[in-house]
């Protein structure tokens, strides 16, 4: 299956950018159906880390435990889901712009269907998040270009 992409421009530096969005903790500050997101050890977050994410899957919370696969700041980060029968791999890319004061943000996400996921992931999963995808950079925009840190 290919991965759904998305990229937005924000007027914010690739390392505050870098440092928002791989804090587990502000996922549910940016993202619809993710109701928490707790790290499995100290913050920051760094290769071998493990993340508890709940989404909010139709009436359903579904926890998903995420791993960090790899982190290269602030230019790029890799999340892959250890468990459960829907399996998210998250790739995020950060390209500086004019002259590091902007920042480019890359989103890909795909999935990995196990059991019953199989059906779930092109049925229910992707159109989800191809739908939600959008709204979602479009509040990390707002809430990095709005805010103090």
């Amino acid at each position: 299956m290919s991965a759904i992409s998305k990229s937005i421009d924000i007027d914010r530096s690739p390392e505050d950018v870098y440092s928002y969005i791989t804090d587990p903790t502000h996922l549910p500050e940016w993202q619809d159906s993710a109701v928490s997101a707790v790290p499995m050890g100290d913050l920051p977050v760094h290769v071998g880390s493990k993340i508890l994410v709940t989404r909010q899957i139709g009436r359903r919370a579904i926890p998903t435990t995420m791993e960090v696969v790899d982190m290269d700041p602030p230019r790029s980060w890799h999340f892959h889901g250890v468990d459960g029968p829907v399996r998210p791999d998250v790739r995020g890319r950060i390209e500086p712009l004019d002259g590091g004061t902007r920042s480019r943000v890359t989103i890909a996400v795909d999935f990995e269907g196990r059991g019953m996921g199989r059906a779930l992931v092109p049925l229910a999963v992707k159109p989800m998040v191809r739908k939600e995808m959008p709204r979602s950079e479009e509040k990390l925009k707002h809430l990095l270009e709005h805010s103090a840190a």
